[in-house]
């Protein structure tokens, strides 16, 4: 748990998916399979390109959150951002075979601006004696608020293996709906699968999983799906996946990106309201794992067999996370952050107010356990504002109001709700002040309130 943690998360996820990943337009193509142990990779695959800035906001679209993985070589992750899920693939529900690990032999930074998870076996049973690493993000805060449209973007180089050694690799990036960590079961709560490849096929899949489980209207525990797409040198070098979930649009939409090049896109009308609500509309944890064996691998004959090497890695460069707020514009700069920041309670030392506005979704503001509480932002002079986005920690508000003043004791509206929904909330308002507060009246949880960021706009 992180330090920055004063208790355990609101609805913990189980880390764990409940369907097979097997995709549409998987096709059987049978590997040899050896009788004797694992081979060995004799040198490991080293990252092929120099770590990337992460890139600039598409037009119209600012950035919500990013980590370009800049840790010192040989570290692990950073538990302020992401968590471990480990133990045996068996209980991944996908038929893996591997167990995922928090060590540094499985799950680490190279010092040099990437994240590699490292697939390793023991032993001479190519079908047993492996680890692996998978991590997700500690927020489930990423996604498109009505109107809006939200941009997943991260630049990997898959394991470097081939159809030859390769076999039972599956390197994945991909997301779960939030409301997976607070009862919803799998496939309603929606999974975005951005970034497959299975066997070193130098390919890539992008998948929807929703509705129910097994068939349903998403054809589970396949999903819909584009099929398999070539991924050419992507085993040797770093490529963009992406998907970006389009709510600007009737019907909605999901689109899947490869280098920049749309290569599948998925309507809201392919299945009813309801099921598409459940499973897309709502914020997303992300995540990233490296299996080995397991369903999908085996539908195109694949599985660890003793040509299969060890040492395979998927290195990551960066991860972006990038909104379009509704009715397209830019919009503008965030004249919150950095600015002084007070509230009503803090719920200990390391979560105070200025975390809210310093810019960084991997710090946080969190309150006291009791109604009411408020956090405000001194925006220095009086300025028009006409959008706030609050991007919550599992623990939100379920009544509250945003506020302005110019005076910082007498405040004006200019949004209320009694209805929040937490994750990320892209909210239009009217008005002017020196001061913006939000005050909560009703929590969501037990906890008290607490904001990943606090972000004020103005034109």
């Amino acid at each position: 748990m992180s330090n920055m943690r004063g208790r355990m998360d609101v609805g913990a996820s189980p880390g764990r998916r409940l369907g097979l990943r097997l995709k549409a337009g998987a096709s059987a193509v049978l590997l040899g399979v050896g009788t004797v142990g694992v081979a060995f990779l004799t040198a490991v695959a080293v990252p092929g390109a120099a770590n990337a800035a992460v890139p600039a906001p598409p037009p119209g679209f600012s950035l919500t959150w990013s980590d370009d993985f800049g840790s010192a070589a040989g570290t692990g992750v950073n538990t302020g951002t992401w968590k471990y899920d480990t133990g045996p693939g068996s209980s991944f529900g996908t038929g893996e075979i591997e167990t995922m690990t928090n060590s540094t032999a499985n799950v680490f930074h190279d010092g040099a601006g990437h994240l590699v998870l490292r697939a390793l076996h023991s032993g001479s049973n190519p079908t047993s004696g492996w680890t692996s690493g998978r991590i997700e993000t500690q927020a489930a805060t990423f996604g498109a608020p009505p109107g809006g449209v939200v941009r997943m973007e991260s630049s990997i180089q898959q394991p470097n293996v081939t159809t030859a050694n390769g076999a039972g690799y599956w390197p994945a990036f991909w997301m779960l709906g939030a409301p997976l960590r607070t009862g919803t079961p799998w496939p309603t709560s929606g999974e975005i699968d951005i970034l497959e490849d299975i066997n070193g096929r130098s390919s890539v899949f992008g998948t929807l999983h929703c509705g129910t489980n097994p068939g349903g209207v998403c054809n589970e525990s396949t999903g819909i799906g584009s099929g398999e797409r070539p991924c050419p040198g992507c085993q040797t070098g770093y490529h963009t996946y992406a998907v970006e979930i389009d709510r600007s649009v009737s019907p909605e939409q999901i689109r899947w990106y490869l280098d920049g090049n749309n290569y599948f896109s998925l309507s809201a009308n392919r299945v009813d309201a309801t099921t598409w609500a459940n499973a897309v509309d709502h914020p997303f944890f992300i995540i990233y794992d490296l299996a080995m064996g397991g369903g999908f691998p085996a539908a195109f004959g694949g599985g660890p067999n003793a040509a299969t090497v060890s040492g395979g890695q998927m290195n990551i460069d960066y991860v972006a996370v990038y909104n379009k707020p509704p009715g397209g514009g830019g919009g503008g700069s965030n004249l919150a952050q950095g600015r002084p920041t007070t509230a009503s309670s803090i719920e200990n030392g390391s979560l105070v107010a200025p975390n809210a506005t310093d810019g960084n979704t991997g710090t946080r503001w969190s309150s006291g356990f009791s109604d009411p509480q408020w956090i405000q932002v001194d925006l220095g002079s009086t300025r028009t504002i006409n959008r706030v986005v609050l991007n919550w920690e599992a623990a939100y508000g379920r009544a509250f109001q945003v506020q302005t003043s110019n005076n910082g004791t007498s405040w004006t509206t200019v949004y209320s709700t009694t209805t929040g929904t937490g994750g990320v909330q892209n909210l239009a308002v009217s008005g002017s002040g020196r001061y913006v507060r939000v005050n909560g009246t009703q929590r969501a949880t037990p906890y008290g309130y607490s904001l990943w960021e606090f972000q004020v706009f103005g034109p």
